[in-house]
């Protein structure tokens, strides 16, 4: 989890804005905890396993992920023999949701200004600590729907805290060319655990009761902690002060309200998973009132989606060639319809598992494509933060989802529930078809370095402010439009590194002359905004200078309120 007065000063931007790109990029050499990946290896779809730490995290995020589902399905099995209560029991799913709405943003601050590693070994423990009294009271015959819901939500807090860390550890473990992949990687990972979690805990629910299972899932998090305790990640370098904590929450808020392909994911996020969740929050009463199936049936059944899933993972890469991000959303959610309007109707167990195959396989091309999506939206320094906004879309979404999908059921019936579900999901593809996700490996967010921190005869204090920042250009008149084009680019890259106000005037002297100003709330922000500048940033700010009428340099001018 972390955080002028300024004379006219004439920075040499010019040789900032000439700088070569590809020096910049072969600056940002891809370091994976620590280590250099220096040889061009031929990458595959199971590239990202040559290197170690990743593996052992994905190898124990699995073993951990095949607990969780055995409690998922402990927990949504025990809710339907303590109450018949379509509502209660769909608020098993909203209880593991809501959680993440309500936590994920503090979570992604605290994920960015403190040390990861140590930050998701205090969770871990906290997650096996309440693993392990659920197993205690249920076993102890304490447990009522109320109590369940309560320890479902304090699991759903926990995984709220460890989700945004989680994800952005990511591209810290492996290069970014194998990003995708990874995240690919994690996907069948997540998806293998739910074809062998769900079913080997109905399994077990049917022979042993929900408290073995329970207690499945407390042992499963010694193998994460272990990994965590063995990995040796990089620190983040700076040299400014660490973020404090309300500041760092307000920051990825705020880059996250001036990012588009943020905005894109989340319009997408929202469309999607607020259909789907009918299927997940109405699934155990599926299995037990309609297809009169025990807690076998019901593992199998999420089996099935997992197994769908874990193939459809596979096939991704190939989907990935032939179909742009936006048709395979597109496509996969009319799939999850589909698949909602034929669970409405059919009585059949084997064609229940058909359908709960090919949703899997719809759910993880869907999740797949959104995460790396969001992953590739946002730079190192407020990773955490942004995939957390993508979180709090998603889970909100699906807490949202469950809890109406639940009393439509109560108040009409399953059928009729999951078929208004169907056509819901048919209308969020229309509504969305004109919001179009980032092509290719998106915007370049390496750190570029091309906007050293200005030098000054006195450093104003840290906590001084507001900074008023000012760029002069001078363009000729018949590029004005595409200037002012290019500089509603640049406004978004101001506000989302800082400023809090940004605006261009022309002089009415001279209008080729041009003034480009903004504000931060300190020297400090200021100094941040330079240390987050990108090589994106970089490309767009040369697409500017190529414009200007004159090769001098820029006048920029800082200017700090005069304290009382």
């Amino acid at each position: 989890m972390r955080q002028a007065c300024r004379l006219v000063l004439q920075n040499n931007l010019i040789t900032i804005i000439n700088m070569n790109v590809d020096k910049i990029k072969k600056s940002s050499s891809s370091k994976v905890s620590g280590q250099n990946v220096q040889s061009p290896e031929k990458d595959g779809p199971w590239s990202p396993f040559r290197h170690k730490t990743f593996r052992f995290i994905w190898i124990a995020t699995v073993v951990s992920n095949m607990g969780t589902w055995m409690h998922d399905v402990g927990a949504a099995w025990l809710m339907t023999t303590l109450t018949s209560d379509p509502f209660m029991v769909a608020m098993i799913q909203a209880a593991t949701a809501f959680p993440i709405f309500l936590f994920a943003l503090p979570a992604g601050a605290m994920a960015d200004i403190v040390d990861r590693r140590r930050y998701l070994l205090v969770v871990q423990l906290l997650m096996a600590a309440i693993a392990v009294l659920l197993t205690l009271v249920t076993w102890l015959g304490m447990t009522t729907p109320e109590i369940l819901i309560a320890f479902t939500f304090l699991l759903g807090c926990g995984a709220a805290f460890n989700a945004p860390a989680w994800q952005a550890i990511t591209p810290e473990l492996v290069p970014k060319k194998q990003l995708t992949t990874a995240v690919a990687l994690n996907s069948i990972g997540i998806n293998v655990s739910r074809a062998i979690g769900p079913a080997l805990g109905g399994v077990l629910i049917a022979l042993y009761g929900p408290v073995l299972t329970f207690a499945l899932n407390a042992l499963t998090f010694v193998g994460i902690i272990w990994v965590l305790l063995r990995w040796r990640n990089e620190p983040v370098t700076t040299t400014l002060p660490t973020e404090r904590f309300f500041n760092a929450l307000r920051t990825g808020v705020r880059y996250a309200r001036h990012s588009k392909p943020i905005h894109v994911v989340a319009i997408r996020a929202m469309a999607f998973f607020i259909s789907a969740s009918a299927i997940w929050a109405l699934l155990p009463l599926l299995a037990r009132s309609v297809l009169n199936q025990s807690a076998g049936g019901y593992g199998l059944l999420l089996g099935a989606v997992g197994l769908g899933a874990v193939i459809g993972a596979t096939q991704l890469p190939r989907l990935r060639k032939r179909l742009s991000s936006d048709r395979l959303v597109m496509t996969a959610s009319a799939v999850i319809s589909v698949c909602a309007f034929g669970l409405a109707f059919t009585q059949y167990f084997l064609l229940a598992i058909a359908f709960m195959f090919f949703t899997g396989m719809a759910w993880i091309m869907v999740l797949s494509t959104l995460n790396v999506a969001a992953q590739k939206a946002a730079p190192s320094w407020v990773r955490a933060r942004v995939l957390s906004v993508y979180l709090v879309v998603f889970f909100g979404s699906m807490a949202f989802g469950s809890a109406v999908w639940g009393q439509l059921a109560k108040i009409l019936s399953i059928s009729d529930a999951l078929l208004i579900a169907a056509v819901a999901q048919l209308l969020g593809i229309v509504v969305t078809a004109g919001f179009h996700l980032q092509k290719g490996e998106g915007a370049d967010n390496a750190p570029s370095g091309h906007w050293p921190a200005p030098v000054v005869d006195e450093e104003p204090e840290p906590d001084q402010g507001p900074v008023l920042i000012t760029i002069e250009y001078h363009i000729e008149p018949e590029k004005i439009k595409q200037f002012v084009e290019l500089m509603q680019e640049l406004q978004h890259a101001r506000k989302r590194d800082g400023a809090f106000f940004w605006s261009i005037f022309s002089s009415v002297e001279n209008p080729n002359r041009i003034i480009e100003t903004f504000m931060t709330e300190s020297w400090l922000e200021h100094l941040r905004q330079h240390e987050r500048s990108t090589n994106a940033d970089y490309i767009l700010q040369k697409n500017i200078r190529n414009i200007s009428i004159t090769t001098e340099p820029p006048v920029v001018e800082h200017y700090v309120a005069l304290r009382k």
